[in-house]
């Protein structure tokens, strides 16, 4: 099995921060945005990776997080992000959690004919277009976004996650459902789904459900699909589902499950977060691109290593993705510090492939020239550096080697 290269990360998870103002540890802020749609205000909680370092590297941009219950689930969500993203587990993003105001009314697709109130349910479609047309159009011209885009609920929320990729396919990249309440009104999501299944094209969709343990003492799931009581609905109703994806494999959805024995309704959505990530995530894990041994081997070209993979995880999600800047820079730093000058001139190089644009790409290289004596070239580095951005240290380097 391939090892995690503890050295390379190191410097990277040392580099990540939480924001701290005023000695408060911050995970995110408050924001709103007034939905025509839905005639109310809505706020948003909203989470963007900080970096201490940030003033050294190009500004970033996130793929995101739509968190239905926001309030109840955000900060299990960031926790998770912060410190997988971190050892490149997943990739830093944004949350925008969706705190309610009337759960039921937006969390359900139709309306139950035995609920006799007017506003109570059946709302889905409408908050559906709300986060379609006003609150995704808010949040890319708003915050740093990438295009790839998740979407994550829990209970209600999971089943306004399934009636999402069954009905708004390409609003979402991926798609985790958290115990879905698949038995709403006599189960009516449930029996579409399965003709949108079997019709719809899922090209590049991911979806991942986890099933709580609701039913009795001394049941089990292969016994309660036989069960007619209405406490079982609840989980018959997410098996039955379960079951008819995996048979049928729907066209190109790329999907899996678990059912977890030891957790209930309450207490799976973390572990089903966890679970889901890593599922959607698992080709993005830097481990994957080499092993310890590899890494240790003064021959092996890293560079190479890392840019094939990263290339791999830009197709496979469908946007360009590269080892995050500072990560970069790290590693290449850390390769000079040993004088494994090959090695280093290889990650330096990749860092101003991936990032042009970047003052301290340039910087770096400079650096890796005065380290090896080639003083024209470090010239050379630096003067593009400065072109980019006015530095008094670079400024500094420079002036010493034209003295």
């Amino acid at each position: 099995m391939k090892k995690l290269f503890i050295s390379f990360l190191i410097s990277s998870i040392c580099l990540h921060s939480t924001a701290q103002l005023d000695n408060k540890i911050l995970i995110g802020t408050i924001d709103s945005i007034h939905s025509k749609i839905l005639n109310e205000k809505r706020k948003v909680w909203i989470h963007i990776p900080i970096d201490i370092t940030d003033s050294l590297f190009l500004p970033k941009r996130y793929p995101v997080v739509y968190l239905l219950d926001g309030n109840a689930h955000f900060s299990s969500i960031v926790g998770m992000l912060q410190q997988q993203s971190a050892s490149s587990t997943f990739p830093e993003m944004i949350v925008v959690g969706i705190p309610n105001t009337n759960r039921t009314r937006d969390l359900t697709p139709t309306r139950n004919p035995s609920d006799t109130s007017k506003t109570s349910s059946g709302g889905g479609e409408q908050f559906m277009s709300f986060i379609e047309k006003e609150l995704i159009p808010y949040i890319d011209s708003t915050y740093p976004t990438q295009p790839y885009k998740m979407l994550i609920g829990h209970s209600f929320g999971g089943l306004t996650v399934i009636n999402a990729l069954l009905n708004h396919t390409e609003l979402f990249n991926s798609y985790i459902s958290i115990d879905p309440s698949m038995w709403w009104d006599k189960q009516n999501l449930l029996m579409a789904s399965k003709q949108a299944l079997l019709q719809n094209n899922f090209a590049g969709k991911k979806l991942f459900v986890g099933i709580a343990n609701t039913m009795e003492k001394g049941m089990n799931v292969n016994d309660v699909i036989n069960d007619t009581s209405s406490g079982t609905i609840h989980i018959r109703s997410i098996l039955e589902m379960d079951k008819y994806i995996k048979s049928q494999n729907p066209k190109g959805l790329s999907y899996s499950s678990k059912y977890y024995e030891d957790d209930s309704h309450g207490s799976v959505p973390l572990i089903t977060e966890y679970d889901g990530l890593r599922f959607i995530f698992k080709q993005y894990r830097l481990s994957l691109a080499f092993s310890q041994k590899e890494y240790n081997d003064s021959t092996f070209d890293i560079a190479s290593a890392v840019d094939l993979h990263f290339k791999k995880v830009s197709e496979e999600l469908g946007y360009k993705i590269f080892l995050p800047e500072k990560q970069l820079n790290a590693e290449a730093y850390r390769l000079l510090r040993l004088k494994q000058f090959k090695k280093a001139e290889g990650c330096f190089k990749l860092y101003i492939d991936s990032y042009p644009e970047s003052f301290n790409a340039y910087n770096a290289y400079g650096d890796y020239f005065v380290a090896i004596g080639d003083k024209p070239k470090s010239i050379e580095n630096f003067r593009k550096a400065l072109t980019i951005k006015e530095n008094s240290e670079t400024r500094k380097k420079l002036n010493k080697l034209i003295d």
